[in-house]
Order: structure tokens, then C-alpha cells, then sequence
């Protein structure tokens, strides 16, 4: 997926002349080709965030289009004020690109995992926040990112993750793809989880429930209408990211539920990280599994609370 979003980037660069790569601190030889190619619209500011969002506030306001590539947290923690007043203030045509969100960079401990970057982003007015479920599908969303109104952040996964998405869904940015039909359960995911989603769907439909999937991929603006669609279809909803389950994914779909003032609440369960720094060292991988979202565990989180018929499941242990 990263490099993918990269490589995008050069391609786009070489169709459009607004095209700018901003880098801050990348790894060696990042876009290699294109610094050799379009050396005048490869741009390596530093470890200096606030700054970098100030020099692509300028140049979006005369008519670039800024592709900010640096880590999650950095991007979005460090120069949070810079964003709000520079980009989205004045509704610029920026890239944000969040390398390495969630817990991609768990062996580097908890200041390098982005796990509130959702809820601090799409709590800003005019911004659009995009979670692509795996490497085809960011190529997809690079496609409109061109010409879209406003700042994006894009929320980029590590690599190499499983491809879920399909060609024939097509890509729109803000509407959501219903990957399986759901009948008892529907499980709204977003960005990584989509993958570990569609497996503990495969899980649940051996125990005899019928369990959809939704790729959300776009959180902000959120697709409410289909959302609504499938609501009143099923026993659950299941809202399934890899972010706090503060101010995430889950808080979206339950306001969106919660405008539905004229309807009945559908039962929501919310499977994410904790409301706590995640203090333990380790993989991805390995963290996920420590804190039960693991596709075995949601499909079991999902099977209890079917037959207790009550969405209070327990946390997951984590020492």
C-alpha cells in the first residue's frame, strides 16, 4: 500500500504540473525516480511538521496540489493547530498522507502509533479522512485525489497487506462498498480491518450466522445512506477498526445512527482498540492478536453477544 500511494504519486506528478511531493524525514531512496525526474516538485523539508504544513498551505493557495507524505503521528499530532488553521480554515487542495497509522509502527512503542488520528481529523471542518483497505484500492482513491475539493488524509497501512478489494466494486470517494450481503450481522470496517472483517465473516457463516461485510473506507464524509439501508436489516452492527474506540470509526456510524430520530437504535457493537496507550512492544500483528482482534476472536466477540442478545462484550485483557 505504501508504495503504491507513493508511486501514485509520481504518476500523477507526470500528468499534472500542480503536482507536489512534500517529504518530511522519509526513508532513503523514497521516490527516488520522480526526485531524478521532476527534481523541482520533490520537496525534503526535515523533521519539521509545522513547517511542512505551512509550505503546502502555500502551495495549494497558488494552485499546487501538495502530497505530504510523513508518520501518522507526526503528521497529526505535532502541527494539529497548522492544519486546522492553514488547510482546512481556507479548505486547501492538500494531501496528507499518514504512513504507518494504527499499530504499524508497534515495535517503535506507543509514540509512534497513531491510534487517534481518525477522531482528531475528522473533527476538523472541510477535512476528508480515507482509510483504503489494501494496495488496489489506494490506487483507486489516488485516481480522485487529483481534483477533489479540500485537504484528504489518507490513512496508509505498512504493505503487503492482503488485497480484499475488488476492480469491480469501483472506487468513489465517500461511499462505501458492500463487499458481502449482510443477513444477521454487518460488520462495518475500515482500512486493514476490512481483510480480518471478510475472514471473521467466513468464521461466523461455519457457525450458521450469516455475516456482512462494509468496506467504510471513507470515514468522513460518511456513507449514511448506505449505512441506513442495511440498519433496520439486520440483529447487529458491528463497527470494527484499528484505532481507539473513541472518536473513530464507531463514534461516525453511531451519530450517524443516533440522527435517525424517527427510528428505533439498531444494537451496535464496537470492536477497537482501548481507550490506553498501548505500551507493549511488538508487531502489528502480534498486538492485535494481545488485544482480541484477531479474526477468530471478533467472530467469537460477535457469537456471545448473538446469544446473550446484549452488545456489552467484555474488553479484552492486556497486561
Amino acid at each position: 500500500m505504501r508504495r503504491t500511494c507513493l508511486n501514485s504519486i509520481h504518476e500523477l506528478a507526470r500528468r499534472d504540473p500542480r503536482v507536489v511531493y512534500v517529504g518530511s524525514d522519509p526513508s532513503p531512496g523514497t521516490l527516488d525516480g520522480m526526485k531524478a525526474e521532476i527534481p523541482d516538485r520533490f520537496l525534503i523539508e526535515g523533521i519539521a511538521e509545522a513547517h511542512v504544513i505551512g509550505l503546502a498551505a502555500g502551495l495549494a493557495m497558488e494552485g499546487f496540489v501538495p502530497y505530504v507524505n510523513t508518520i501518522a503521528t507526526f503528521l497529526t499530532r505535532r502541527c494539529y493547530d497548522q492544519i486546522a488553521v492553514d488547510l482546512c480554515m481556507h479548505n486547501l487542495r492538500a494531501r496528507l498522507i499518514g504512513n504507518g497509522a494504527g499499530l504499524v509502527y508497534a515495535p517503535l512503542g506507543p509514540t509512534h502509533q497513531a491510534i487517534e488520528d481518525i477522531a482528531i481529523m475528522r473533527a476538523l471542518p472541510n477535512m476528508t479522512v480515507v482509510a483504503p483497505a489494501d494496495a488496489d484500492e489506494m490506487r483507486r482513491l489516488m485516481e480522485q485525489t487529483l481534483d477533489w475539493p479540500g485537504p484528504i488524509y489518507i490513512r496508509l497501512a505498512k504493505g503487503g497487506d492482503p488485497i480484499v478489494s475488488r476492480e469491480t466494486d469501483g472506487f468513489e470517494i465517500g461511499q462505501a462498498i458492500l463487499l458481502r450481503d449482510p443477513e444477521d450481522v454487518a460488520i462495518v470496517a475500515c482500512g486493514v480491518m476490512v481483510d480480518r472483517a471478510l475472514a471473521a465473516a467466513d468464521i461466523l457463516a461455519e457457525e450458521g450466522i450469516g455475516c456482512g461485510v462494509v468496506n467504510m473506507h471513507t470515514i468522513k464524509p460518511l456513507d449514511v445512506a448506505s449505512l441506513n439501508l442495511f440498519a433496520d436489516r439486520v440483529r447487529l452492527i458491528v463497527t470494527l477498526e484499528e484505532h481507539s474506540g473513541v472518536g473513530g470509526l464507531a463514534a461516525a456510524v453511531l451519530e450517524a445512527l443516533s440522527d435517525r430520530v424517527h427510528v428505533a437504535m439498531p444494537r451496535v457493537l464496537k470492536l477497537a482498540l482501548p481507550d490506553r496507550f498501548v505500551h507493549k512492544y511488538g508487531s502489528q500483528d502480534g498486538l492485535l492478536a494481545r488485544l482480541g482482534l484477531t479474526p477468530e476472536s471478533i467472530a467469537a466477540t460477535i457469537g456471545r453477544v448473538l446469544a446473550r442478545g446484549s452488545t456489552g462484550a467484555p474488553q479484552p485483557a492486556f497486561a
